[in-house]
């Protein structure tokens, strides 16, 4: 359940947006943009060069999907806050992004559990112009739509810790490619300094069984050394690891649960939110 309510693009694609709409998306852009430096991948920051994202407005997406499109074929496609798995597995197989056409309210600009254009088209975005981890997210999205409602849930999992939460190793050091992490200001700071956190090369056996909150920072990580590893993860091997996954059960969480009070500052983010 949302208490957004997506705004529906003209016959061209354009989006009337208000004033303080236009104001949310300047502030929040401004506030992420100088967080960037020394924590962002290099290959989201020439993407977020290449897509050049106004700094005064929110975006339109006819704007967005021509430099999509010249880049690696791909588009963004709106749709209501909330999606069902197989709109969200479709939408990726034929190479479309699903993105929220609403942007947070003012009172909402820290927390926010729904997926918003500011989210969508800053964190997610910059990355589909990267043709290795473009094609890994088509390929994400046709496995997903010959998975099970079961193993759709774990491979929400393998979403989760690399389009969402991921890590990759640079020569400078650990960066930050996921979505989740570049929209929000705390957990970008958090994810590479915080003592507590725990790092893991990517395993694909280890994220299937690694289970998640939403609503908090992240207590782990998963670092990639590159986006060709995620990419040649996303074979149809891939349910056979998932009933693998399955049959072993579900590691120990590194979280409390939710019902406990959390002691650490929350962001909420959904599948493809945050």
């Amino acid at each position: 359940m949302t208490a957004y309510i997506a705004h529906q693009p003209d016959a061209d694609g354009f989006i009337q947006y208000s004033d303080t709409e236009h104001q949310t998306w300047a502030f929040l852009i401004k506030r992420q943009l100088a967080l960037l430096p020394g924590r962002a991948s290099k290959a989201y920051l020439h993407g977020l060069e290449l897509l050049d994202f106004p700094k005064d407005r929110v975006p339109q997406l006819p704007e967005v999907n021509a430099k999509l499109q010249a880049a690696t074929g791909w588009q963004v496609e709106p749709v209501p806050a909330l999606i069902p798995f197989g709109t969200f597995f479709e939408l990726l197989a034929n190479k479309k992004f699903p993105a929220a056409t609403f942007i947070r309210t003012p009172e909402q600009m820290d927390y926010l559990q729904e997926p918003d254009i500011f989210h969508e088209l800053f964190g997610h975005c910059p990355l589909l112009t990267d043709p290795t981890f473009a094609e890994f997210a088509h390929q994400y999205g046709k496995l997903g739509l010959a998975a099970t409602p079961k193993q759709r849930v774990y491979l929400a999992r393998i979403f989760w810790y690399t389009v969402e939460f991921g890590l990759i190793r640079e020569a400078e050091g650990l960066r930050i490619y996921g979505a989740g992490i570049l929209s929000s200001p705390g957990e970008t700071q958090y994810a590479l300094t915080d003592p507590k956190v725990v790092y893991h090369d990517f395993s694909l056996e280890l994220a299937l069984r690694t289970p998640y909150r939403i609503d908090i920072f992240q207590p782990q990580y998963f670092v990639i050394d590159s986006f060709a590893q995620i990419f040649h993860a996303m074979q149809p091997s891939i349910l056979d690891k998932i009933a693998t996954a399955q049959a072993l059960g579900d590691l120990p969480p590194l979280f409390e649960p939710k019902h406990k009070v959390l002691t650490e500052p929350v962001v909420a983010t959904a599948m493809h939110d945050c």
